[in-house]
């Protein structure tokens, strides 16, 4: 009867992460600890949703770059079923944009995979009280971020693009609309990056990761 009260009292951890031998080393490390149990596994953003519909895990840590669904897009879906739900986003990325996205999205806390393996089980007991934990780096570049115009939709697709190496014509056909719109387009994103040509603000745009490139 003991065991099963200490069971009970264990934070209840869901890994999503979709390289096999990382979530292996995450649930060794979390197991090791006498408060906490992995529940439950997922590689992907709707294998994520299922997974923490069926378990209910007190904490969540979640990757931020999923195949399919995102990490940000998996945390609005989730939250929008539990308003309430505990997530921390592990990435080995820290670009701008996804720190925003996935703070916008409701994660509780944001932590570079750097900062294992004691920093982890930090985030996991202090979300899991009630906190919310950012690294330094990543609580400075969401208000930066957060500070700079957004760039709207169709810009963003637009940089995907220029991206893959589209000419402005190309991009034109590609959308349906003029070569003159997609100079439009374009003028109103240098604008917003503060850059002066298509090269920089794909390169700014993937760095900041607006745009991946897939």
């Amino acid at each position: 009867m003991p065991d099963a009260s200490r069971a009970e009292k264990k934070i209840r951890v869901l890994i999503v992460d979709d390289h096999p031998v990382v979530r292996i080393g995450l649930r060794t490390t979390i197991d090791a600890e006498p408060d906490m149990q992995v529940v439950a596994e997922a590689g992907d953003g709707a294998a994520a949703i299922e997974a923490f519909l069926t378990h209910r895990p007190d904490i969540t840590l979640m990757d931020l770059r999923l195949p399919g669904m995102s990490g940000p897009e998996t945390i609005t879906q989730i939250r929008n079923r539990r308003p309430d739900a505990a997530i921390i986003v592990i990435t080995t990325y820290d670009a701008d944009a996804d720190v925003y996205r996935a703070v916008q999205a409701g994660a509780r806390g944001y932590l570079l995979k750097g900062t294992f393996t004691e920093g982890m089980l930090e985030a996991i007991r202090h979300v899991h009280a009630g906190g919310r934990l950012f690294a330094r780096e990543v609580a400075a570049a969401t208000a930066e971020a957060s500070a700079r115009p957004t760039l709207t939709s169709r810009e963003v697709g637009v940089l995907q693009l220029v991206a893959k190496g589209l000419s402005n014509k190309e991009i034109g056909a590609a959308l349906f609309v003029s070569e003159d719109t997609i100079k439009t387009h374009l003028k109103h994103v240098f604008t917003k990056l503060g850059v002066g040509d298509r090269t920089e603000a794909a390169l700014l745009a993937i760095q900041r990761g607006i745009i991946t490139l897939v």
